[in-house]
Order: structure tokens, then sequence, then C-alpha cells
């Protein structure tokens, strides 16, 4: 099927939509974000011109700040104040969620699914529920991660590896959890390893090395590599072997029911969301590289819903780049709409955000977990060829833009 230019209209206006209505919903104050901690005192040093402030001060996902660094003048335009500064610096991101979710709509309509499936995967991109959870929380910067990672393997399948590499890289640079997409993405580019790999580490290299030089966020980002900390949710395997009967106090208050993580998990924790998911990926890679190219797209939702089972700190927004990539993949991988997306998307906002203040913290973790679990083994038992072929894997070649 044909899509000209101009067919492109409608869903674009549909998913800037949608975007502007996420952002107007989930930016409404700065106020007791991760934000207004975290970021906005190297934000305000930038717009202040302190480059050395913005770069001395810049967390550990400093680097993100460094790709969206022209988005904090924005409001020198008109004379916004903190609020506008708040909203700026989402900008990027929610645009970045908008190019993949008509990008994803075209093909859609080039593989020929069905209007409702178009329409259903590009809503799922530009507007899901878990990005307002990111946004109200202060951190955009999951969401424009989530859509590095993706766009560096729909590039791979293009047989671009510069592109793919340079995505890749850039997603790295943004946050540091996008090293789990590398041998997803090496799955799918076949041929040109050394140039993807070469163009990663120089995107990297771009970002990063003024923070290096400054110190701050590296030296940040290597403490929360190697500690967990005292941050323990519900929604993760560990969570029943964490210890009861201690009081555990959050940003708003004590936390009744919650647990504290066990002794031994502290300085292991974030090592192993990492190790496990890149040790599976590399086993599953030979299988993954004999079969159509789309198939490291689910090795990249596996990977990445490995990391939010595993995590201590798993918050609701870790589940964006799953369901960024569970979406791509069914898009190119099933002749029906993406329904797995969409369910884990309402399962996501159901155990992640609803039953938050609903139920005891213990009901909330077997709650994930009766989901989580499951879908981790569904996706690990596709990738290694349980069940039955995808009727669509034959008819998705790689796309031609």
């Amino acid at each position: 099927m044909d899509v000209r230019s101009r067919d492109l209209v409608r869903p674009a206006l549909v998913a800037g939509g949608l975007a502007v209505l996420l952002g107007s919903l989930g930016m409404l104050t700065p106020a007791f974000t991760d934000y207004e901690l975290e970021a906005e005192p190297s934000i305000q040093a930038l717009r202040d011109g302190d480059l050395a402030g913005f770069l001395g001060l810049a967390p550990a996902y400093g680097g993100s700040l460094v790709l969206r660094a022209p988005f904090a003048f924005l409001p020198d335009l008109w004379g916004g104040g903190d609020h506008a500064l708040f909203r700026s610096m989402a900008v990027p991101c929610l645009l970045a969620a908008v190019v993949l979710a008509v990008w994803l709509w075209r093909r859609a309509r080039l593989l020929g699914h069905s209007a409702l499936t178009c329409w259903i995967a590009l809503a799922l991109v530009a507007a899901n529920p878990l990005t307002l959870r990111a946004l109200e929380i202060g951190h955009p910067e999951e969401l424009l991660g989530g859509v590095l990672c993706v766009a560096a393997a729909l590039a791979a399948g293009r047989d671009r590896p510069v592109l793919a590499g340079a995505l890749l890289g850039l997603a790295v640079a943004n946050k540091p959890w996008a090293v789990l997409a590398v041998v997803p993405v090496l799955a799918i580019q076949r041929t040109g390893w050394p140039k993807l790999l070469a163009a990663a580490a120089a995107a990297l290299a771009v970002v990063m090395t003024p923070l290096a030089l400054a110190g701050g966020a590296i030296d940040e980002a290597s403490a929360v590599a190697r500690e967990a900390g005292a941050i323990f949710q519900p929604w993760q395997i560990w969570w029943f072997l964490g210890d009861t009967g201690h009081v555990v106090v959050g940003n708003f208050g004590e936390k009744p029911g919650y647990r504290v993580p066990p002794g031994w998990l502290t300085g292991i924790a974030h090592p192993i969301l990492v190790l496990v998911p890149a040790l599976a990926s590399l086993a599953l890679l030979p299988r993954v590289r004999r079969r159509p190219w789309h198939e490291g797209l689910l090795l990249l939702a596996f990977a990445f819903q490995l990391r939010c089972v595993l995590d201590p700190w798993n918050i609701s927004y870790y589940s964006v780049p799953f369901l960024l990539a569970l979406v791509a993949w069914e898009v190119h991988a099933e002749r029906r709409p993406p329904v797995l997306a969409l369910a884990a998307t309402l399962l996501s906002w159901v155990t992640l955000v609803w039953l938050t203040t609903r139920a005891h913290p213990d009901v909330q973790a077997l709650a994930y977990l009766g989901w989580s679990v499951p879908m981790t083994v569904f996706l690990g038992a596709r990738l290694v060829g349980v069940g039955q072929p995808s009727v669509a894997r034959a008819v998705a070649p790689r796309p031609a833009i």
C-alpha cells in the first residue's frame, strides 16, 4: 500500500495533539518532583550562562540534559519562568515520541494493517499513560531514551549501521540503562558491526566528554550503578525477600507496609539488572540472527522487561521503553492490532499506578508479578521459538525508509 506525504498530515496532527495533551496534564508543576530536586539546579545554571555550573550540577543522567540543553533557552522567547522551563525541557522528548508514532503509523499502513492497528500503535507511542507518570515525576528523558533505542533498532533494520550506532550512542548518553539495547540492535544489524559500534562510541563521547571533565554526573552515575541504596519498591521480583517491621519513609512521609531490601542485595542489585538482560540477550543472539530482522525488536522488549522485573527501584515509568519496543515489534511481526502492548500498558497502569493508593504493598507486588513474570516468560519463549510462528514474519521486509 502506497502512503503519500499528505496522508501523514492527519496522524501527525493527532500524535502532536496527544503529546500536547500529555504534556499539559503531566507537567502541572515542577514542585516536589525529581526534576526540581535533581535536574533544575543544573538547568537553571545553564540558563543563567554558567556552563561550569550546568555540567558540575548535572545528575546521573546529565547526558540527557546535554542533549536537551538548547530547549533550556526556549522560555526566554516569551519571558517564561520555572514552570515554562520545566515544560520546555520535555518538548524534545515528546516530539521524539510523535515522530516515532507517525513512523510506525506509516509502517503499519505499508504492511497492510487495518486502520485500527495503525491508530492504536500511534496512540500507544504518542500518548502512553505510563509516559504521563514520567512527566509527573519529572523524568521525560525516559521517553526519549526509549524512542532512541527503538529508532536505533529500526535504523539497523534498514541496514544503516552508522545511523543506528549514532542513535544508540545518544540513547546510552541520555540514560545508561540504554546499554541493554546494544545486543538487540546488533542482532538486527547483520553486517557493519564495526561502523555501528564506532558511531555509537563517537556519539557517546561527544555528549559525555564535557560531563566527564566536570566529574559530577559521572561520579553520581557510577555510585548509582554500584549501589541500589535503600529504595525498594513492591514491583519487582525481590520484594518478598525484603525485611518487614521497619519504618520506611518516602518523600511524602511514612510508607506503611513497605519492606527494606535485604543487605546482600544492596550492593549487587544494579549490576544484576544489567548483567542478566545482557547475558540473556547474548545467549539469544545467534538464534535471533537466524530469524527475520524484526525479532530483534522482540529481543529489545524482552531486555527492557527484564530490567523492570529485576530492578528494586522499579517505578511506573520504567515500563515506557519496554512498551515502545513491544509496539514496534507487534507492528512488524503480527497481522493483528498490537494487543500485547495494549494489555501490558493497561496492566502496568493498574498495578504500578492505580493500586498504589488502594492496596497493601504486598498486594501490589503480587498483582505486578502476576502478569509481569508470565509476560517475561512468554517473550523469552517466543525468542527461543516456542509457540506458533507469526503469519506476518514472512511478509515484513526491512523498512525502505
